[in-house]
């Protein structure tokens, strides 16, 4: 089918839209930020959320009624149950599933047990760096003067999204060629003749603990550093799907600013800019709510990982990956949310030595729902739509997987080898909004893209978006 045009996409964010503002309605407060719906209609088209649809069997996200009626707990159970017991799903299935409106739990099967939750650890990221940072702070990437005449220290502020140039992964960042320019003002007559790499903010890059040997050799993330192009990409390759990673992120980004600059490659090197040093030129990054959508859309691991080390900062804590895990599970207490589960060793849910509870990821959707947090609303136009944008817009293509629920469920997916996540939000066939987390802990191997297991997944939350449940 062919690339579905922008009007497209601004109806889709309209609907998303339209859904919130029905859910706060029904909840009799509505009080949107006074620019968050201008933020959303108003943003550049954003190639990284582009992708080939299929037509979603309903309008995306139909706008819930105040006079839905309410689901029971036993419709729910009766709903699920059978599709629970997919032998695809393994042994063992943790399932929460929330009323949106009333906040009603209608099932639960061990919802509190901690278990390894994947990438739908994102959706707590999210809520924590926006909370930490607030969705307008932007990431710089700075250069400042060097010790020595011509010389130029490049220094990352934790910006994933930076491009070398034109050609880059994210469409909306910030480029090393115009700092580059920046800097050759700023300098007059002195040619630069040295660049100095400081990603000393992070501290040395590194891969996360519990992560499998292979995730950057099979280009689902780099090592996490202050200062990358491209999220770590060898090439600036889309930002769906793996791409090759470099073991070298930091000394890469030097050397296309060095080329920038007219500079050697072999004149680029580690080392810390001086105490005090001459700003030449600085760029940002897009703001925090709009790298919470590109992150949530298509679950970005090392984006993930360099929003958290910005919920470190914030806290005065370390920028590593044990730094953010403190800062995150103290900001996550801040909000509100039942941290007791909580075990966190990475931010983008490749560890497998996380822990969630199934109700913690319910009650953060319900947090971003609620008047009293407006700022946390970006994670509901973040998150994919089934049949349609990111991370789900292979899924529910089949009447066997669940296509009747093409459009209607919003989630955030997770998939390790032994575990199959999702976890999101979805209009029932009354209009009611229900927000849900599945996880399958004890899955089969995978067997294909996606696996019977993501495939029995779907069809559980297309059984709850098509029930009347009461």
């Amino acid at each position: 089918m062919a690339r579905r045009r922008p009007q497209l996409l601004r109806g889709l964010i309209v609907t998303v839209v339209c859904l919130l503002c029905a859910e706060l309605a029904a909840l009799g407060a509505v009080k949107l930020a006074p620019d968050a719906v201008g933020r959303l209609l108003g943003a550049p088209d954003r190639s990284w959320r582009s992708g080939t649809p299929v037509q979603p069997a309903q309008p995306v996200l139909a706008a819930a009624g105040s006079a839905a009626v309410a689901p029971t707990a036993s419709g729910v159970a009766a709903a699920l149950g059978p599709l629970l017991r997919d032998p695809a799903l393994g042994a063992q299935t943790n399932v929460s599933v929330v009323d949106a409106l009333t906040g009603q739990r209608l099932f639960d099967q061990n919802s509190g047990a901690s278990i390894i939750p994947a990438s739908t650890l994102k959706l707590l990221t999210a809520e924590a760096v926006l909370k930490a940072r607030g969705p307008a702070y932007r990431l710089p990437t700075r250069a400042v003067a060097g010790a020595n005449p011509g010389e130029v220290v490049l220094v990352g502020g934790g910006d994933p999204t930076l491009g070398a140039g034109e050609q880059r992964t994210y469409a909306d960042s910030a480029r090393l060629d115009q700092l580059a320019a920046q800097v050759k003002q700023a300098l007059g007559g002195t040619a630069p003749a040295r660049v100095v790499v400081d990603s000393s903010l992070f501290g040395p890059a590194a891969t996360g603990p519990g992560w499998d040997s292979d995730i950057v050799s099979s280009g689902n993330a780099s090592p996490i550093t202050a200062l990358m192009i491209n999220g770590g990409r060898t090439t600036p390759a889309g930002p769906h799907g793996t791409s090759p990673r470099t073991p070298t992120p930091d000394l890469d980004a030097g050397k296309a600013f060095a080329a920038a600059l007219g500079v050697a490659p072999s004149a680029v090197v580690p080392g810390t800019a001086p105490a005090g040093a001459a700003q030449l030129g600085l760029v940002e990054s897009p703001p925090v709510d709009r790298l919470v959508e590109m992150m949530l859309t298509e679950s970005d691991n090392v984006v993930a990982e360099c929003l958290a080390r910005q919920v470190a900062l914030a806290r005065n804590q370390p920028g590593t990956f044990a730094g953010a895990a403190a800062a995150m599970r103290t900001v996550l207490g801040e909000l509100g949310l039942p941290v007791d589960g909580l075990t966190l060793s990475d931010a983008s849910g490749l560890s497998r030595l996380n822990r969630v509870t199934p109700a913690l990821l319910t009650d953060a959707l319900l947090l971003a729902v609620k008047p009293e947090h407006p700022d946390l609303r970006v994670i509901f136009s973040g998150l994919p739509v089934g049949g349609w944008s990111g991370t789900l817009r292979d899924r529910y293509r089949k009447p066997t997987n669940g296509n009747a629920a093409a459009g209607v469920v919003r989630a955030k997916t997770g998939s390790l080898s032994s575990v199959n996540a999702i976890a999101g939000i979805a209009v029932d066939a009354d209009g009611r909004p229900l927000v849900f987390a599945f996880i399958a802990s004890a899955a089969p191997p995978p067997d294909g893209v996606p696996s019977s297991g993501q495939q029995a997944l779907d069809r559980v939350a297309a059984g709850l978006a098509s029930c009347g449940c009461h």
